[in-house]
């Protein structure tokens, strides 16, 4: 029995190697031993003050896959852009309604596109705004209510990245998408698709902001071009254009001109101011004198709207719109043989509109 534990013992192994002296181990022999992790290590208890240790925490688990995406470097871009549509749109019904009433609704759509460049001394403004509105009311046709095709492009260059003012060139151009009427006569319209279509094109200074919220734009020198495409309109004169010679049974001996070319000084103020937290105002104002025929008597047109913000998509809107244009001219009265009697005068033309909608920008 000794003989045989004595065996066992002298040929046993352990994870722990004996103690070798260096001397006896040749140079080419590799020592390999064995490493124990244990899954579960046993908690340290009452660790004395002043020691810190460290005891790492192994995990078998797979790891996760990463939640965002790679994005690759795209360059930067010194273009802005914004679009924005919107629709508002009210309606009143009636049933058994005492004191009376027609149903009706009204709607008003709009978008605005807006291209910007920017950088160091150039700075490139373009935008398209578009609006149409229609009301239909029980017992009457549909009838517009807006109609606005607007387009404007600033193109400024400045001697330093410091100054907020520009040398600058800009081009505006109005009009509209249908036949305007003077309701409820639908035969003859008062306007039409580029009768009147506008064009400014002129150069100046601009003064623009830092954060763009202020724009003002003044041009000695702007070129105004009226079209009236339309050729009755352009008989009558609509719009300051010169209108038909007519003989004595109001036949056309000549044509009236479909173009009025005025040079003239443009003052043009755009602002967008932050009232509160979800109430902005907003300000256009354009400012024209001819050179030419009427200098001093200046055409004005300005728009002002107060937005309020209910949330992400719901936006409520009220604005006004004055405009005044001495070619413009209302109370025309004619005889029986079409002749113009009477050539109006020019007035003061207001609009308000309060609308509730939807607003999204993509």
């Amino acid at each position: 029995m000794f003989l045989f534990i004595g065996f066992h013992l002298s040929n046993a192994q352990d994870s722990i190697p004996r103690y070798v002296p260096t001397d006896t181990i040749l140079r080419d022999t590799t020592v390999i031993d064995t490493i124990v992790i244990r899954k579960t290590q046993t908690k340290i208890k009452n660790i004395p003050r002043g020691v810190n240790l460290t005891n790492p925490v192994i995990s078998f688990k797979k790891h996760r896959s990463l939640k965002d995406s790679y994005h690759r470097f795209k360059v930067p871009s010194f273009w802005s852009r914004e679009n924005n549509f919107g629709l508002n749109v009210s309606e009143v019904a009636f049933v058994n309604w005492n004191a009376g009433g027609d149903n009706a609704i009204s709607a008003l759509s709009f978008f605005r596109f807006s291209r910007n460049y920017k950088f160091r001394y150039f700075k490139w403004d373009n935008n398209l705004e578009l609006r149409y509105g229609i009301n239909a009311q029980e017992g009457q046709k549909i009838r517009k209510t807006e109609d606005v095709i607007r387009f404007n492009s600033n193109l400024g260059y400045r001697r330093d990245t410091i100054s907020n003012w520009y040398y600058s060139v800009q081009v505006n151009f109005n009009t509209q998408f249908s036949n305007g009427y003077k309701y409820p006569d639908r035969s003859t319209p008062i306007s039409r698709f580029m009768a009147p279509g506008y064009l400014f094109m002129g150069a100046g200074t601009s003064y623009i902001s830092k954060d763009q919220k202020f724009n003002l734009y003044i041009s000695p020198i702007t070129q105004k071009s009226t079209f009236v495409l339309d050729q009755d309109l352009a008989d009558r004169g609509a719009f300051g254009v010169d209108k038909a010679v007519l003989d004595g049974d109001g036949n056309v001996l000549t044509p009236g001109k479909n173009h009025l070319l005025e040079l003239g000084f443009l003052i043009t103020h755009n602002w967008d101011l932050h009232i509160a937290e979800n109430i902005d105002l907003k300000s256009r104002l354009n400012l024209y004198t001819d050179y030419l025929n009427s200098f001093g008597n200046v055409d004005v047109d300005w728009e002002l709207n107060l937005r309020l913000r209910v949330n992400k998509y719901i936006l409520t809107t009220l604005g006004t719109h004055i405009i005044y244009d001495d070619d413009i001219l209302f109370g025309e009265e004619r005889n029986a043989n079409g002749v113009v009697t009477t050539t109006g005068t020019p007035r003061i033309q207001f609009k308000q509109v309060l609308g509730i909608g939807v607003s999204y920008d993509f």
